[in-house]
């Protein structure tokens, strides 16, 4: 049974940092793509960072928040400074198999989410 299991979110004050985690089981975590998405009330998710090998990000986040991960504890990660309030949002780790893409519709399996409030 596939599992994505996110932590870290909470409330922050603008430039400041917090870190995410996203806890993986049930499948090949280490030959699986990994990207975080971001979900604000009213608007749809959108892309973060993805990372097979090599990290991929999306330009409003370049800088700012650095995807890692650790294959032998199959646990993503999400480093995120300077926040800004439009950071604020559920955010949710995504795993596929195959290369990255940006793509909600690609990813196969997702965590429930974890909630990011940056205030200003």
């Amino acid at each position: 049974q596939v599992q994505l299991v996110e932590s870290g979110g909470g409330s922050v004050q603008a430039g400041g940092s917090l870190r995410l985690s996203c806890a993986a089981s049930g499948f090949s975590f280490s030959i699986y793509s990994m990207g975080w998405f971001r979900q604000a009330p009213g608007r749809e998710r959108e892309f973060v960072a993805a990372i097979s090998g090599s990290p991929h990000y999306a330009d409003f986040v370049k800088g700012r928040f650095t995807i890692s991960r650790d294959n032998a504890k199959s646990t993503l990660y999400l480093q995120m400074n300077r926040l800004k309030f439009e950071d604020t949002a559920v955010y949710y780790c995504a795993a596929r198999s195959g290369g990255i893409v940006t793509t909600v519709e690609r990813y196969t399996y997702w965590g429930q989410g974890t909630q990011v409030t940056v205030s200003s």
